[in-house]
């Protein structure tokens, strides 16, 4: 990807956050990137999970960040939507070691990163975020940081306080630079109104049970949705209930049957 095409894709990919809601069904390689581009995606998001299983190691800042990096220039050689990658945490305490990561996936076509907090400090967050800032400065590139707060995920606060402290941790990585925030794991209307109407940030929630559709979410004030893992699990869901009976009896037609057409498969992937 040249530098005039990526900055072109980052200032896309900033203008999708401005109006509306951006969806984005997360893929976890080059093939599911594409083909979920192809059904009218207007951004390409990674799930950390799905490309994790994919190389046959566990979510959580697992993933060799080689491994990473490759995926993400797979992924942006074959689109033409901005893409977004998941970078867990970083793959690092130390704040410049991230920044550099992030370089590194700046550097394979990437517009856009998640980086959470997880189980660490708002401190440590912020300082990665401030590094990972640096180090866009110096690729000239002005990554979009969309910074996650587990404050649901992890239950981080009694019930009653997550609202405050997701707004109060909000603040404080807007402050050091985050152009997003991520609140996975929230579902109730009015919390995620008050967490929209507390920052400046745009808002992004993920699909959970429970969570209103894209049109109420908007309402609400939410400027982004993701799927998250779950399509990857669902794939991954579908695949076990296939090859299961198969290695049982052998039949051919459930398997056929559900099948893509190959010529489709590999028209898309050949760009057509």
């Amino acid at each position: 990807m040249t530098a005039t095409r990526q900055a072109e894709a980052l200032q896309q990919f900033r203008r999708l956050h401005q109006d509306g809601i951006l969806l984005l069904a997360n893929a976890w390689d080059a093939g599911s990137a594409r083909l979920i581009e192809s059904l009218g995606a207007r951004a390409i998001a990674t799930t950390s999970a799905g490309v994790a299983w994919a190389h046959g190691y566990p979510d959580g800042d697992a993933l060799p960040l080689d491994l990473l990096v490759a995926t993400t220039a797979d992924i942006a050689r074959i689109i033409r939507v901005p893409l977004t990658v998941d970078a867990e945490g970083g793959y690092g305490a130390d704040p410049a070691a991230v920044g550099e990561a992030v370089a590194r996936l700046i550097g394979a076509g990437t517009a856009g990163i998640n980086i959470e907090d997880g189980a660490g400090t708002p401190d440590l967050l912020c300082a990665k975020i401030e590094a990972i800032k640096r180090a866009a400065a110096r690729s000239g590139q002005d990554v979009f940081v969309n910074a996650r707060t587990d404050v649901y995920l992890r239950g981080l606060a009694p019930e009653g306080g997550r609202v405050a402290e997701a707004l109060a941790r909000a603040e404080r990585y807007r402050a050091a630079g985050a152009d997003g925030l991520f609140v996975p794991g929230v579902t109730k209307p009015e919390e995620i109104r008050a967490i929209a109407a507390g920052t400046p940030l745009p808002l992004n929630v993920m699909a959970r049970p429970g969570l209103p559709g894209a049109a109420e979410l908007s309402a609400l004030g939410v400027r982004r949705l993701s799927a998250g893992a779950a399509i990857a699990q669902a794939v991954l869901a579908r695949t076990a209930a296939l090859a299961k009976p198969f290695l049982q009896d052998g039949v051919s037609d459930p398997v056929v049957a559900e099948a893509m057409p190959y010529p489709e498969i590999n028209a898309l992937m050949a760009g057509r």
